[in-house]
């Protein structure tokens, strides 16, 4: 007991000297790999009914990006529920949530000695430890009062981390008043370079007035974008409303967005709010905003410059208090050049732009990205787990991703129907096989000499609408060898399914 003690107080420095708060985490699971000669051990944070892990040591990285619920996990809501320490008999039938995820050579599944160390700050939990090992006895020298000490230790450096994290949000909101409304649904989840600096642009811009201009390719996420910044906002408490420019009819686009009164046009029976009044004192969210026509564009600057609006057939003004967060896949200012977007509401969105950078350019987040819908799809499909195999993982490492996350959440639910199908087991696990995510590597890249012997003709029109000409003819061609069906077309040529639909549409083939 004294030299094991003695153990974690030399390390108690480390931990809490100038490091970054993932350094801290790292060190106090690798220390506890190496003490209590453990094969895995995670820290995971305790929020709404659900752990999410924070660091691993020994497990799966795709387990970074799952986020467990106690009442899907029964050891987890176990270790939730005790107040104290908890010790899992080898023959427990209650499944691990680890079964699978921890690499060996031995190629040993099933964990078979488990300890939970849930983290209490004023008896509030707000975290546990997990340690396993595939020997069933591997920890039976280790005494409780051991395993308490290493556990308040744990729960002080996760507590300074969250208050510090608090801190550095500078936000004037308590952090309870929008962790609350946060949910599996709107959760960003990426630890590369490019998302951590769009969590630190979301924080900054989040509780002030400017709008927000989210740019990015179709799939990437750019709603959650605009989720983040109206939860972490002053803001939160009221609501955030929803309008996708792109599927706005002309015919009521106007009424949709300003509202209408009785009797302003055939069917309309009764006065009606748009979505600037719906959206009063919360966060309007504006998709595919680059889809509005022009004379919409004149009106929607209006309500920005002038913060009022006018219902359909009302002469009278309304105010409002609507803060606007719009999205588009476009490039807008090369839109305003070609006009087809005005400059000055161009401007007045763009107060504050942010870029969701596409899946291929975030380095490993696509595994994360694959552990949080696996773990999602475990629960519909009524499995036990769901694991990646190791090809596969290196398989989604290499795809090159055209319709980004939402291409990702797709082909990962087929993926977990085929595996179901192939198997009567409960853990199943995906393999390269059941993806549909060749990338043709094997082609040689065009060098200099290759792409001066290609003939080229010099088109008579510019070079945006030489190039729309192509892409038609391309997707024309496509549907007819596939007999007019958009997704196989979308699968040949390599697009996201709605991105293609979206294509079509502009470029006036639907």
């Amino acid at each position: 007991m004294t030299s094991l003690i003695a153990q974690w107080l030399h390390i108690t420095q480390d931990l809490n000297s100038a490091l970054t708060r993932q350094a801290r985490f790292d060190t106090l699971l690798t220390t506890i790999r190496e003490v209590l000669k453990c094969d895995s051990s995670a820290l995971l944070l305790y929020e709404d009914q659900h752990f999410k892990p924070l660091a691993i040591n020994g497990v799966a990285e795709e387990v970074l990006g799952r986020r467990f619920s106690i009442d899907q996990h029964p050891r987890l809501e176990a270790i939730a529920r005790a107040g104290d320490i908890v010790r899992f008999p080898s023959d427990s039938d209650l499944p691990d949530p680890y079964d699978g995820l921890i690499p060996n050579l031995e190629d040993k599944l099933h964990v078979h000695s488990c300890i939970g160390l849930p983290l209490l700050i004023d008896d509030q939990l707000i975290g546990a430890i997990t340690i396993d090992a595939f020997d069933p006895n591997q920890f039976d020298g280790l005494l409780n009062q051991e395993l308490r000490f290493i556990s308040a230790l744990a729960a002080g450096g996760l507590h300074t981390a969250l208050l510090l994290e608090q801190l550095e949000t500078q936000t004037s909101l308590p952090r309870e008043s929008f962790t609350e409304k946060r949910t599996l649904d709107n959760e960003i989840i990426g630890h590369s370079a490019g998302m951590k600096a769009l969590q630190k642009q979301i924080d900054a811009v989040a509780d002030t007035e400017l709008s927000v201009l989210v740019t990015g390719e179709t799939g990437v996420g750019k709603e959650l974008v605009a989720n983040a910044i109206h939860h972490r906002s002053s803001r939160a408490a009221n609501t955030l409303v929803y309008l996708n420019c792109a599927a706005l009819p002309e015919s009521v686009a106007e009424s949709e967005l300003f509202g209408h009164i009785k009797g302003a046009f055939t069917g309309a029976i009764s006065n009606r709010k748009g979505k600037f009044e719906q959206a009063d004192g919360g966060t309007l969210f504006l998709d595919e905003v680059g889809e509005l026509s022009l004379g919409l564009q004149a009106k929607l600057l209006r309500a920005l410059q002038y913060g009022d609006i006018q219902r359909v057939g009302d002469d009278r003004h309304i105010r409002v208090n609507t803060r606007i967060v719009a999205a588009t896949n476009r490039i807008l200012h090369e839109e305003v050049t070609a006009g087809r977007f005005r400059a000055d509401l161009y401007h007045r969105l763009s107060v504050f732009p942010l870029h969701v950078p596409p899946l291929r350019e975030r380095e490993d987040d696509v595994i994360l990205l694959a552990g949080f819908f696996s773990e999602r799809l475990k629960s519909k499909l009524g499995l036990n787990s769901i694991r990646l195999s190791p090809n596969l993982v290196q398989a989604l490492k290499n795809y090159t991703w055209p319709g980004n996350v939402r291409e990702l959440e797709h082909v990962i639910k087929r993926a977990g129907v085929l595996a179901k199908a192939r198997t009567p087991s409960m853990n199943i696990e995906l393999i390269e096989q059941d993806f549909d995510i060749t990338t043709p590597s094997h082609l040689p890249s065009p060098t200099k000499d290759t792409v001066e012997n290609v003939p080229i003709i010099l088109p008579d029109t510019k070079l945006k609408e030489a190039t729309d000409t192509f892409q038609k003819a391309i997707i024309v061609k496509a549907l007819e060898k596939n007999e007019g069906n958009w997704a196989a077309t979308a699968r040949q040529l390599g697009l996201d399914n709605g991105n293609l639909h979206r294509l079509g549409k502009r470029l006036g083939i639907k």
